[in-house]
């Protein structure tokens, strides 16, 4: 028996995450805590909300009484924090939200942690917190190649396994910070919050550093739902520069399930990468997308190339992120399950499925209907 609070676990990835944990371990006891800004939505979760071992709680991260009593009440020993501001474009307009959220309230959880696990016999034996980072605070890759040859191209990683690539050099687990942008910079400062904790007051921490995550219940601000959408209702694309900008793309499910490994086996103190080796430039991502959407809506394949619209580039754009994530295959003998192709298939599918969810976040109508609920609670 284990009591988990998942923070975040309305949006995007932190739904998946709930999904796995309440399906795969009736025996815990999962509190979703969830601020319900714009990116959350319990209309994620629907087919868990009745179930006996889960509960969701609206509760701000940075509220640290409210945090505290909540850890206290539910006899809380595993904490999976996931809550973060993310979009890069939202925390250019506006870091303070940013620096609140992701740092201050990565503070508020360590700190009702170690106050409530600090006050038990068993102090922190048992005990886990682990957080959720991106790849984004290592700063950026170049693209570099082998001479005579141009990218992408075969290279091996020191997991011994064969991918595309647009460079020689990937992110490790040893590598210095160095965010660009306010958002990676908030996410810098968080990390290093919870590796002191463990530093100063033994606090059995975690981190993980993810690359770019796709899949079902993204909210659309974001690239792949975002221009889904957009060539469904032949809308204009917005290209930053000319596309030529690269990610690593990981399959959310993959990730969720990287989190569970982590989470039971991953060792104290310890940082890892979580990486899909799947490097795409964001243009050919969109040719990708465009394609699929036209195949799988009858329309001629191609026929919205022209929807395509280059802009001026983001501040800061960072131009490649590459997660070498061999040290968790290695370790704890994770790895991605769905090829790129699949999976991209499966999330086209899923959003052409489901418009009326998406309706509902890209009018707001979602985050009125929450309001309404829990304004007299």
């Amino acid at each position: 028996m284990r009591n988990i609070i998942i923070t975040g676990g309305a949006g995007f990835i932190g739904s998946h995450v709930v999904r796995l944990f309440v399906n795969k371990y009736p025996n815990y006891r999962i509190i979703n805590l969830d601020k319900l800004t714009y990116a959350g939505n319990l209309a994620n979760l629907k087919d868990i909300e009745d179930k006996p071992n889960y509960r969701f709680v609206r509760m701000d991260i940075c509220d640290f009484q409210g945090v505290l009593q909540l850890m206290q009440e539910e006899k809380v020993d595993g904490i999976i924090h996931l809550a973060a501001e993310s979009h890069v474009d939202r925390s250019i307009k506006d870091p303070f939200t940013f620096a609140q959220t992701n740092v201050m309230g990565t503070l508020s959880l360590l700190q009702a942690a170690k106050a409530y696990w600090e006050s038990l016999p068993e102090k922190y034996e048992g005990k886990r917190f682990y957080h959720i980072s991106t790849d984004e605070v290592y700063g950026a890759l170049q693209m570099t190649h082998p001479e005579g040859i141009e990218p992408p191209f075969t290279t091996k990683a020191s997991s011994g396994k064969h991918h595309l690539a647009y460079g020689e050099k990937f992110f490790t687990e040893e590598l210095k910070y160095q965010p660009h942008s306010p958002y990676s910079a908030a996410k810098a400062s968080s990390d290093h919050f919870v590796r002191a904790f463990h530093d100063t007051f033994g606090m059995p921490t975690i981190v993980t550093n993810c690359s770019n995550n796709y899949g079902p219940y993204q909210f659309p601000e974001k690239l792949i739902p975002l221009f889904i959408n957009n060539i469904r209702h032949r809308k204009p694309l917005p290209v930053y520069g000319k596309g030529e900008n690269v990610r690593d793309w990981l399959y959310v499910v993959d990730h969720a399930r990287a989190i569970d490994v982590i989470f039971h086996e991953g060792k104290i103190a310890e940082t890892y990468n979580i990486g899909g080796f799947n490097e795409w430039k964001n243009i050919d991502i969109i040719k990708v997308l465009i394609n699929t959407v036209d195949r799988l809506l009858g329309r001629p394949e191609g026929a919205d190339m022209d929807l395509i619209t280059y802009v001026t580039d983001r501040a800061g754009h960072d131009l490649r992120y590459a997660i070498d994530s061999s040290k968790l295959q290695r370790e704890l003998g994770w790895e991605p399950s769905l090829q790129f192709e699949e999976g991209i298939e499966k999330t086209v599918r899923w959003y052409l499925d489901n418009q009326e969810w998406m309706d509902n976040v890209t009018s707001g109508d979602y985050q009125k209907y929450y309001d309404d609920m829990y304004k007299n609670r």
